[in-house]
Order: C-alpha cells, then sequence, then structure tokens
C-alpha cells in the first residue's frame, strides 16, 4: 500500500494554509465599478504592444509611489497610448502595490482589446485610453451608492452634513474626517490641478448631499474623484480606512503565527512517528 512521505504531507499542509485568504487585501480589493472604451484594437499590433508597456509601468511603479501617470509614445498618433494609477491616500505602498496589479489584471479581463478602460477598486484606481486623459477634468458620474434612510431628526443627519462641510473645505487630494460616529474620505486623481480637484470634489459632494441626504452612507464617484462617508459599521469605510488596515495587518500577523506554530506541531508529530515506525520495522526485521 502507498504511504505518504513525510516531506510530502508537510508540503501538502503548508499549500494548504498559504491558499488561505488574506485579509489584508480583502478590503482594498472590492471591485466597485469598470468602464470600457467600445473601440477595439487589433490583437498583435503596435497599439497593444504598448498597452503591456504602460500597464507594466504601472504596476511597476505603484510599489514605490501611491499616484504616477505614464505616456507610450509611438510612430504613429493612434497607438500613443497614456494611463495613471492611483492608490487611496492612506494605503501602504505594498498594499498599493498589490491593488493596482489586480486592477490592471481585471483591465485586462473586463476590457479585453479595448482602446481605453478605467477600473476601480476599493483601494485603487487604474484607467488608460489611446486619447489623452492626463490632467483632464471629468465628473461624469459613474458610481452612486446610496444607505437605507435615517430618521431626519436623527443626529446622524447632522453629522454627516458636518462630514461633508469639512471634506469640501479642507483642501488637498485626499481628505478625511469625522463626526461622532460618522466618518468620510474624499480623494482626487492626482493629474488634476488644485482648482480641478476642489472643483471635482464640490460637485461629488453637492451630488451626494442631495440624491443620499438622509442615508446611513453614501458613495458617489465621479470619473476623477469620489466621496464616501458612512456610519460606525456602515458600508464605506471612511477615516477609519487606516485603522481598519492596521487591524487587517495585526490579524495577518496572527494568523501566520499560528500557522507557523500548526506547521512546527505537525512536523515534530511526522518526525516522531516516522522514527518510531522505523524503530518498530527494526524490530521486527530483527525477530
Amino acid at each position: 500500500m502507498y504511504r505518504a512521505s513525510p516531506l510530502f504531507l508537510l508540503l501538502t499542509l503548508f499549500l494548504t494554509f498559504s491558499s488561505l485568504p488574506n485579509p489584508s487585501t480583502a478590503a482594498t480589493d472590492t471591485f466597485v465599478y469598470g468602464g470600457c472604451s467600445q473601440l477595439r484594437y487589433n490583437p498583435g499590433s503596435p497599439f497593444e504592444s504598448n498597452l503591456n508597456s504602460l500597464l507594466t509601468s504601472l504596476v511597476n511603479s505603484a510599489t514605490t509611489t501611491s499616484f504616477n501617470k505614464f505616456t507610450i509614445y509611438s510612430s504613429t498618433q493612434q497607438d500613443v497610448v497614456y494611463g495613471l494609477y492611483q492608490c487611496q491616500g492612506d494605503l501602504s505602498l505594498p498594499d498599493c502595490g498589490t491593488c493596482v496589479e489586480r486592477a490592471v489584471s481585471q483591465l485586462g479581463i473586463v476590457c479585453s482589446s479595448s482602446t481605453g478602460g478605467a477600473v476601480q477598486l476599493q483601494g485603487c484606481f487604474v484607467k488608460y485610453d489611446n486619447t489623452s486623459i492626463l490632467g483632464v477634468e471629468d465628473k461624469t458620474v459613474v458610481v452612486k451608492k446610496c444607505g437605507p434612510p435615517v430618521d431626519y431628526q436623527s443626529d446622524v443627519v447632522s453629522r454627516s452634513d458636518a462630514v461633508l462641510n469639512g471634506l469640501a473645505s479642507e483642501g488637498g487630494y485626499f481628505r478625511v474626517g469625522g463626526s461622532g460616529e460618522v466618518q468620510g474620505v474624499a480623494q482626487c486623481v492626482g493629474d488634476l490641478s488644485g482648482n480641478q480637484c476642489q472643483d471635482c470634489l464640490s460637485s461629488a459632494i453637492g451630488r451626494l448631499r442631495s440624491e443620499c441626504g438622509a442615508a446611513a452612507y453614501g458613495d458617489m464617484y465621479l470619473a476623477k474623484c469620489y466621496v464616501r462617508y458612512s456610519t460606525t459599521g456602515g458600508h464605506s469605510q471612511g477615516s477609519s480606512g487606516s485603522s481598519s488596515s492596521s487591524d487587517h495587518q495585526n490579524q495577518t500577523s496572527k494568523t501566520l503565527a499560528i500557522i507557523i506554530g500548526m506547521l512546527a506541531l505537525v512536523a515534530l508529530i511526522i518526525i516522531f512517528v516516522s522514527f518510531i515506525s522505523r524503530a518498530i520495522e527494526r524490530r521486527s526485521g530483527g525477530k
């Protein structure tokens, strides 16, 4: 009868445990939206080669900076590719790199053979096109989500309004704020000017107020900026994103410690059983 070797058993256990999902990336990898151009490029064309170079540059850059933009030039204008990525401002660089890599891989699925495409994950945004998108303000609504309504007399309504006022006046490309149980976050894509960023966020906040006025949470994603707010335990992540990331990292460390401890215990048991088996075989062979 076939008997698995101790090394094989240990390797099997290791692969099983290492395939468990990493909780630190679960939230940042959540898919928010994707959009693609109707125009297509031909497989094997210069545009496809340039696009692959662009996407590789985006992924490589995301491990060192949370925003970057690239242009891949060509001998013909139709084969020029423009692209950018951006991670949420409180995301660590390792998580940023992972998020952008996943967004790019989803672009290949969602926008296969399209000359333009964009994917927004919870923690990062990636976009490319064959026409210049860099420095161009775009206030097109791409995603709107409103939570269940709350009582107009509730403290949540006044606190939500205070958070949105704070986000509107704070300044900067990445903004967080909170009032009691309500937390909020806002961000512009880094290729916009300061005035363009403020204009985009003002528009997003105005739409969020009018369309999700008395909701428990609200998400408003425009093409070049977004605003989100939520109550404690709500759907959206606000300024608590940093602490959530820390909690995820702590949970990951605990999970890894448990896995390492279990693997060590299993290894000792396998060695012990193997030793006993050999001793019994020698004793049986000596009779």
